[in-house]
């Protein structure tokens, strides 16, 4: 299925259009937003005859119906294999990403792809082909992603877009801009917009950690940075000029119960897609695309926004989809910050890791060692064996612990702990990171300023 977005006339068009930024009028647009109301973030895919594999029985699901839902403040499923995401790319509109585009992304950066991309956990994309473009033609794009901050401690599944983004830049040599909604946090939960701050520089400092370039990144918090830079609230309001209410019901199910900050809020989430949006780094440019990994559940803002932004002369934002990164309990739900046994946090003690991987993960083992021996165990509902697809980049490994265990070689207890032997580490080292990042580093990063970086060479001349 095509991008549902597609366009064809604009009011404004851009002096520089790509092959991605077909043109369209006003009233078409309208329309093409109102369509999308039945690709609309309150998602409810319903699957008939699927087979599930829970307990290991493979049984087929005739007479019953697995229902996904997913929006940027809710994922459930009733399957224990979890979200079935090949129903989410035919609702959604977006493309799957094949081994051809994988070969092409190798083929044109020189870098071999990330373990994420190989194993379908980033398994979805928007114009991630034209991105490439960008690259070969050694033209200038950017990277954009985010945090909602509505936790002081972040875990394992909010570490994975960022690890990836991470070496995204490190391939590409491009800016980052990394958004903290803060002004989010305070209209869905039940948190003081102060508290809301302080867990925006805390959840900074988590970040930093991660290892990102200073001189090329550049980190802010909704709060701080609409008070201090009109550019980016004036392409708020040109971005909430363009949506109408009954669309933002259709595309986010709004009511008649939802306060006025909810209604706007898209429009915030949506200016970072546009390069002038950081007048200290691109200038007045607005012709600078920009390239967005996030989950899934975000989608839904950026297909609002790339219908916007012909009607404002700049280019729609390419995207990357990664898959949940499950909860310990069970794949139906994706990692809640708020629900401490549901993860592995980021300030975890190894023996706090430990115990939550030995007491929650859920196994897909049998129910007595004779039993897995005789039946092997199911991987695609072990949350042990999840997590590893995810974190373990040796492949070989990975491949062969998969083995073992469907065979019923391997034990639960040993594939758990493997999983306590890698993420002891890797936990710990985030943890002793964190501590060297100060109030200074946080103002270093955050502070407005050019960043450095280098434009591709070009290899293929436009």
């Amino acid at each position: 299925m095509g991008d549902t977005d597609a366009s064809s006339k604009s009011l404004n068009p851009c002096s520089s259009v790509d092959a991605n930024l077909d043109l369209k009028t006003k009233s078409e647009s309208e329309t093409q937003i109102e369509s999308e109301t039945d690709v609309n973030v309150k998602l409810n895919v319903t699957v008939d005859g699927s087979t599930d594999k829970a307990n290991g029985q493979g049984q087929t699901q005739d007479d019953e119906t697995v229902t996904d839902h997913v929006d940027p403040w809710t994922v459930s499923t009733a399957s224990s294999t979890g979200i079935n995401y090949s129903k989410l790319i035919e609702r959604f509109g977006s493309s799957s990403i094949d081994e051809q585009l994988i070969e092409r992304f190798e083929r044109v950066t020189g870098h071999k792809a990330h373990h994420l991309l190989k194993r379908g956990i980033f398994f979805s994309h928007r114009d991630f082909d034209h991105i490439l473009t960008l690259h070969e033609k050694g033209k200038p794009f950017y990277l954009y992603t985010g945090r909602g901050p509505s936790s002081e401690a972040m875990h394992l599944g909010h570490l994975i877009p960022f690890l990836f983004t991470k070496w995204l830049q490190e391939v590409f040599d491009v800016p980052l801009v990394i958004q903290l909604t803060d002004d989010e946090k305070f209209l869905w939960k039940d948190l003081k917009v102060e508290e809301c701050r302080r867990l925006a520089n805390e959840n900074i400092k988590d970040i930093i950690a991660i290892g990102f370039d200073v001189k090329k990144t550049f980190i802010f918090t909704d709060i701080e940075y609409i008070s201090s830079v009109p550019e980016f609230y004036m392409n708020m309001l040109r971005i909430q000029k363009c949506v109408t209410f009954n669309q933002a019901k259709g595309i986010f199910g709004f009511d008649d119960h939802s306060c006025i900050g909810k209604i706007s809020f898209p429009a915030i989430q949506a200016a970072p897609s546009f390069s002038n949006s950081f007048p200290h780094i691109f200038g007045s440019k607005k012709d600078i695309q920009c390239l967005i990994p996030c989950a899934i559940d975000q989608d839904p803002y950026f297909r609002m926004t790339r219908d916007v932004a012909p009607r404002l002369g700049c280019r729609k934002p390419a995207l990357l989809h990664s898959k949940f990164f499950p909860a310990l309990q069970g794949a139906q739900t994706k990692m809640s910050a708020s629900d401490v046994n549901s993860s592995i946090n980021l300030t975890d003690t190894d023996k706090q890791i430990k115990t939550k991987i030995n007491k929650y993960a859920f196994s897909g083992g049998g129910a007595t060692i004779e039993e897995h021996k005789a039946n092997g165990g199911n991987c695609d509902i072990d949350i042990s064996y999840q997590y590893l697809s995810f974190l373990m980049e040796d492949d070989d490994r990975l491949a062969e612990i998969k083995r073992t265990y469907e065979s019923g070689e391997l034990l639960t207890g040993y594939l758990k702990k493997e999983l306590i032997e890698l993420l002891q580490p890797l936990v710990q080292g985030h943890r002793e990171r964190r501590k060297l990042v100060t109030d200074e580093t946080v103002k270093q990063f955050t502070a407005l300023r050019k960043l450095d970086y280098n434009l591709p060479t070009s290899k293929n001349p436009a």
